[in-house]
């Protein structure tokens, strides 16, 4: 009767700590998300009366991957993709497109993840990074390219389903001057733009 006692007692207890420990388990230590957002970009070249070049608001998507290194940093590695569409701003009439363009953005950068508290079932964090973005640009016939540096600066957070499930929800600035020049072959003084990426994706821990 005790043995049986015993070993009832010994499945209950082990019962209970499984899924306690998955709770407490840290993050899986490489990582992939693949995600998707929306990209909003600022002026490039100003224009008179008040008219701008810029990219036009438009669809990302991307992938990142991770490598944690202690509990709480991580490096990362990032490749987007958008087509945006060249346009012109105007104070009055709002974009007028005047041009097909895609946005290349690769980078790589050290992420930061703060203590979760409360046994909340999320975890905040922020990075920061460098790459390039790639531009490009058809109009009619011609293609004309430019690439750039640009750094980065982002956060959000990381919603735990299960271990090695989980949703990471984004904004990151990539932060750039693109080159006209290079693009173009024109002498035109450009801007430093922030380019706003807000995305959502699903992590899958291995």
């Amino acid at each position: 009767m005790r043995n049986r006692l015993f070993w009832a007692a010994s499945l209950a207890a082990l019962a209970t700590a499984a899924p306690l420990h998955a709770q407490h388990a840290g993050p899986s230590r490489f990582q992939i998300t693949p995600y998707a957002g929306y990209l909003k970009s600022g002026a490039m070249v100003d224009g008179p009366f008040g008219t701008a070049l810029r990219h036009a608001a438009a669809p990302v998507y991307g992938g990142e991957v991770s490598l944690g290194l202690a509990r709480g940093v991580a490096l990362i590695g990032n490749l987007a993709y958008a087509e945006p569409g060249l346009e012109v701003g105007t104070p009055i009439l709002g974009g007028l497109q005047v041009a097909r363009s895609s946005v290349l953005l690769y980078d790589a950068g050290v992420r930061l993840s703060l203590p979760a508290s409360g046994g909340l079932p999320f975890t905040p964090f922020v990075q920061g990074g460098a790459g390039a973005m790639r531009q490009s640009f058809e109009i009619g016939p011609v293609t004309a390219r430019s690439t750039n540096f640009a750094y980065n600066v982002g956060g959000g957070v990381d919603v735990d389903l299960s271990p090695g499930l989980g949703l990471r929800l984004m904004a990151k600035d990539y932060i750039g001057k693109f080159d006209p020049e290079e693009a173009a072959l024109i002498g035109v003084d450009s801007r430093t733009t922030h380019n706003w990426a807000f995305s959502a994706g699903v992590r899958l821990g291995l």
